[in-house]
């Protein structure tokens, strides 16, 4: 299908980091957008005030009914982000992240929905031995309860979507960065790591911060999830298929904000994967899907941004 046929989309999670954004991307398009948040991390702030906002849960059938009326696409993005935290908090986890989406499709019986799109996470994939990009085929054993909600949620939403004759779209979303992340002790290496530095506090690695990882910036992320419309159903990773490590990001943060501070160290902890970067040839061959930020040039906007909070 085009992207002109569609009119009206749902953004769970609108009111979050990613979920806002990619709100204002498909407002600028024309198109309506109603939002189903429950602002347990999102803000009343960030939902754009064109969109139809409902306060309400995804594991909640008369909320989410409510929110897909007259709506023919789905942006799944609420959910519980956490590798960390979901050790601590599985239940929760499991609870929002596996059960609310089943709620969600469940609810989609005898609506218009044509497609439905769902963020799903780099933490599906096993380990990779080495910094090189890993395609979709990249063997899936998740180690972390968030991890293994997401996996779910992938077969779960192909298997009962294609009885619905529903389009299905996941995508796979490596480590994402820009401005409008809430600061939590779990998500989000780069906020963290901006926060303590604002703060007059040293960066604290996990492990020798020799991991790898895949820092994308979330404007690229929206173009790619965007793109679904226009493109074939499938799962994608979205990255920039660039590795940078743990180490590396904190000096260069270090550099930035606070030159002269010393980074920490810490034990590694559970369900840390050590390579994660995207191979991104299927998203740019099949959804023309092509990142334009740079982490060095990009990662200022993210600190101006903290520092506003700030202030």
């Amino acid at each position: 299908m085009s992207p002109n046929d569609y009119s009206h989309a749902l953004v769970t999670g609108g009111a979050g980091f990613i979920g806002s954004h990619l709100t204002r991307t498909l407002l600028a398009r024309g198109m309506k957008v109603t939002i189903l948040d429950n602002l347990s991390t999102g803000t009343r702030a960030a939902v754009a005030p064109e969109a139809r906002f409902i306060e309400g849960d995804i594991r909640s059938r008369s909320d989410v009914e409510d929110a897909l009326e007259g709506v023919d696409c789905v942006f799944h993005m609420a959910a519980k982000v956490s590798v960390r935290g979901s050790f601590e908090n599985f239940y929760e986890d499991v609870e929002t992240n596996i059960m609310g989406t089943s709620n969600v499709i469940r609810c989609l019986h005898g609506k218009t929905v044509k497609h439905f799109i769902l963020a799903s996470s780099m933490a599906v994939y096993a380990d990779a031995d080495s910094s090189e990009p890993i395609g979709e085929s990249h063997p899936c054993s998740p180690i972390s309860p968030y991890g293994i909600g997401k996996m779910c949620d992938e077969l779960l939403c192909a298997q009962m979507l294609e009885q619905l004759g529903i389009s299905f779209t996941a995508f796979r979303y490596f480590n994402t960065y820009g401005p409008g992340q809430q600061f939590t002790p779990y998500v989000g290496v780069i906020t963290i790591f901006v926060t303590r530095l604002l703060e007059g506090k040293s960066p604290m690695v996990f492990g020798n911060g020799a991991q790898q990882r895949d820092f994308v910036h979330v404007d690229d992320i929206v173009a790619g999830t965007v793109a679904a419309l226009g493109g074939p159903p499938g799962i994608y990773n979205l990255g920039t298929g660039r590795s940078t490590s743990v180490l590396e990001l904190a000096r260069l943060l270090v550099q930035r904000i606070n030159p002269g501070v010393e980074v920490t160290f810490a034990p590694v902890q559970p369900g840390e994967l050590v390579n994660s970067i995207a191979n991104i040839d299927a998203a740019r061959t099949q959804l023309g899907y092509q990142p334009q930020r740079v982490l060095e040039q990009d990662i200022g906007s993210v600190i101006d941004y903290i520092k506003g909070l700030k202030q």
